[in-house]
């Protein structure tokens, strides 16, 4: 059996495409291109903005689950331990790689969020799925009450909100940025990966499973958007818009409790999708090429920064850009990452980054 076979080929191809999707968002913010072009690019971008990312932890998550399946299932303590310093180890790593990204200006970071995530999730890989589940929903709901009762502009320039964050370096900045207030704060973005794992606790492949998911996934989908349009059209009067806006909206900045369950809700209902069409049609040749590109995703996203921007500025685009050149560029870009896969493919099993990283860890 080939070693494509072996893998859930729904879990590749939902990577490439989530990171696809970080190409736009990522291209689109560092370019000033947000919100400059016709409008239905601007809403596209606005449905994947947080929605891309949100998918790529949830996968994070679910990766994590089948790497530690048989050290769960086993009755050795030891495996369970063995796997969690190898979980350690890829944290750090990754860590440093986001950590190295943030140095040379890449401020929009995630991996070093990503090398928290997987620390924290070795301490409820042993526990029970309910139990899980509690956890990720308490954690939704502390992170809002903290939005509502703390000042989420601390650290921020406030000449450049949610661009530069002024003491990022600092001890108090920097556990501020991780928790509470930076692009991708433990409180609540650990309920992705800590959701996912959930979900790669249980066969991915049976079509019951599946079903039920999917209808969860529309539930927490729809309850989300519905609650965030009579929230922001009733309080509207007694708020104001921008106020309504900024408090129920479902986009990523500030992470709500709505914006969770709507993100929870569609990144559920991409995945499942997925997994159901890459397994009615597994021999196409089209999922062969880009699970190639889903299993390098950290070779693509360091990538994307450190050579993607490089030709941006090469060609003079890097900033005052417009969204149709950015989706030109992204579209592009991805094109040529999954090129790059398939022929690095051809010779070696991991990407340069994965082996790396395997290496080490």
């Amino acid at each position: 059996m080939s070693k494509v076979a072996e893998r859930i080929i729904g879990i590749d191809v939902a990577r490439s495409l989530a990171m696809f999707g970080m190409l736009i968002i990522n291209y689109s913010v560092i370019t000033g291109a947000e919100g400059k072009g016709p409008s239905w690019l601007i809403k596209l971008t606005s449905l994947i903005e947080g929605r891309a990312s949100a998918l790529f932890v949830l996968l994070a998550g679910i990766g994590i689950a089948l790497m530690t399946k048989r050290a769960r299932e086993s009755s050795k303590k030891e495996q369970l331990q063995k796997a969690r310093i190898s979980i350690w180890k890829r944290a750090l790593l990754l860590f440093v790689l986001g950590m190295g990204l943030y140095v040379i200006g890449w401020t929009g970071d995630i991996l070093h969020y990503y090398g928290f995530y997987l620390f924290f999730l070795t301490f409820f890989i042993g526990f029970k799925k309910r139990i899980n589940i509690i956890i990720a929903s308490v954690l939704i709901i502390v992170a809002q009450a903290i939005q509502l009762t703390y000042d989420m502009f601390t650290g921020w320039q406030p000449d450049a909100l949610f661009m530069e964050y002024v003491d990022f370096w600092s001890i108090s900045g920097f556990t501020r940025n991780l928790f509470i207030n930076g692009y991708h704060p433990i409180f609540p973005w650990f309920a992705f990966i800590l959701i996912g794992f959930v979900i790669g606790c249980y066969s991915l492949k049976d079509w019951r499973f599946q079903r039920n998911l999917l209808a969860i996934g529309f539930a927490s989908l729809v309850i989300a958007e519905s609650a965030s349009v009579i929230l922001i059209k009733q309080l509207t009067p007694v708020l104001t818009s921008e106020v309504a806006q900024f408090l129920f909206k479902t986009g990523p900045i500030l992470p709500s409790l709505l914006y969770m369950l709507s993100a929870i809700g569609s990144s559920i209902i991409i995945l499942v999708i997925i997994l159901m069409v890459t397994e009615k049609a597994r021999n196409f040749l089209l999922w062969k090429v880009i699970i190639a590109s889903g299993q390098m995703t950290l070779t693509h996203y360091i990538g994307h920064i450190v050579i993607g921007l490089s030709i941006l500025d090469i060609l003079g685009r890097i900033e005052n850009q417009q969204l149709p050149f950015i989706y030109i560029f992204s579209v592009g870009f991805y094109f040529g990452s999954v090129i790059f896969s398939v022929l690095w493919k051809l010779k070696f099993d991991r990407g340069p980054i994965e082996w790396l990283v395997r290496k080490l860890s």
